[in-house]
């Protein structure tokens, strides 16, 4: 029996593993990224310094993405992520040792953090551009939304998990739990057949590798516009590690528990556009379709500062999170098919530099915001921030012929 369009991918044996690897580990890291969050609260009680972590969670990605996108065009992309996974199970159970001891400090976690941030600029462009050599490009668009079905179910369960659980057990358990799911990450990947082998070829040196792929972007107008896209939105909205544990705390008076059902209700409503977007069967992205989930997020993050509803505030995270994975997935959808096949790790490290570098300098520009004008201040400057900015981007491209992707 023939499976639906959106589902084409789950035939093949590889995606199959590593999707389901992924399942349970992003479980875990959901479960991780809310311990950590509430560590720091707990730690410092100190919104600004929340965002530091995060800015150094991510910060490596600045220096490290580029190179990590050479690497998975030289070596072998299963290589590649298997390190990577290796050494954030590492991370995770060195957090949970430090906290079960007693001597956890603030500089541990932002150690560690900048641990994990060096792990992912590794792991980030060898995993994107793995998938289209799992699926090929036909089956690529519905791939990358099964994988955000996944990132974004665990936000749904690892969040309301990790609130249920810290309030009984603390935040110890949370990094244990992180670093047991790995285990079916790794797993999945040694019994996978696919190398993501580098294309054949002579290859020219680091340096000349890294100018190539600059070149090509600066000189495709439709990528240069994409990236500056996903950089605004990245910058000014896509920050709710930071924003939904200060409104959830500061703004609605909840615990930890409360944090998680929001954090819960933004996967939900992702997981939702997740499933609209695989129903439709679509095989490439459409330019309207980027500006809208673009604008629909903008507009969430603003709505969120003029709440004071628990429940208004989780309606507003579903239809924030149902237009933000409709946004990223489109996006990388666009970059991958776009790219020449001896570039896409290149290419993609480029997204993952846009997309998670700018992270950094957009979690400390929240937690700076909130700490000294208040979190719903912060969060209505960043949404009318992206809506400028997506609505300068639109019209930049409109000036150009319309898009043509594949």
């Amino acid at each position: 029996m023939a499976l639906p369009r959106g589902l084409r991918p789950l035939g093949y044996r590889d995606f199959r593993l590593f999707w389901l690897g992924q399942l349970v580990s992003r479980v875990g890291a959901w479960m991780q990224s809310v311990g950590q969050a509430w560590l720091v609260l707990e730690l410092t009680n100190s919104p600004f310094r929340l965002g530091i972590i995060s800015t150094l969670q991510f910060a490596p990605v600045l220096l490290f993405s580029l190179l990590g996108g050479v690497l998975s065009d030289r070596v072998p992309k299963r290589r590649v992520i298997l390190f990577a996974k290796i050494a954030m199970m590492g991370q995770a159970f060195a957090l949970a040792g430090l906290v079960w001891s007693g001597h956890i400090a603030y500089w541990h976690v932002a150690v560690l953090a900048a641990v994990y941030g060096v792990a992912n600029s590794l792991d980030m462009p060898a995993r994107q551009s793995y998938v289209v050599e799992l699926v090929g490009k036909d089956d690529l668009m519905a791939a990358i939304v099964l994988n955000s079905a996944i990132f974004n179910s665990a936000r749904v369960i690892g969040p309301a998990l990790a609130g249920a659980l810290i309030g009984v057990f603390g935040v110890g358990p949370m990094f244990l739990i992180n670093g047991v799911s790995f285990i079916a990450v790794i797993g999945a990947l040694l019994a996978m057949r696919t190398e993501g082998a580098p294309h054949p070829g002579a290859r020219a040196s680091v340096r000349e590798e890294l100018l190539q792929s600059l070149r090509y972007v600066v000189e495709t107008p439709t990528i240069m516009l994409v990236l500056a896209l996903l950089l605004f939105v990245s910058l000014f909205v896509i920050n709710f590690n930071v924003v939904v544990p200060l409104v959830a705390r500061d703004v609605l008076g909840e615990g930890a528990h409360g944090y998680g059902l929001l954090m819960a209700a933004l996967g939900g409503g992702a997981v939702l556009g997740a499933l609209g977007v695989a129903s439709a069967g679509l095989r490439r992205p459409t330019r309207t379709m980027v500006i809208a989930a673009a604008t629909m997020t903008s507009a969430g993050v603003l709505a969120l500062g003029l709440v004071s509803s628990f429940a208004l505030a989780a309606a507003i995270l579903v239809v924030t999170g149902l237009g933000q994975i409709i946004f990223t997935s489109s996006v990388n959808s666009m970059m991958q098919v776009m790219v020449p096949d001896r570039m896409r790790g290149r290419m993609m490290s480029f997204y993952v530099l846009v997309f998670v570098g700018a992270t950094p300098a957009g979690a400390f520009l929240m937690g700076l915001l909130a700490e000294h004008f208040g979190v719903s201040l912060a969060c209505a400057l960043g949404g009318a921030a992206g809506i400028i900015s997506v609505a300068v981007v639109a019209v930049r491209w409109h000036a150009h012929a319309p898009m043509r992707v594949g």
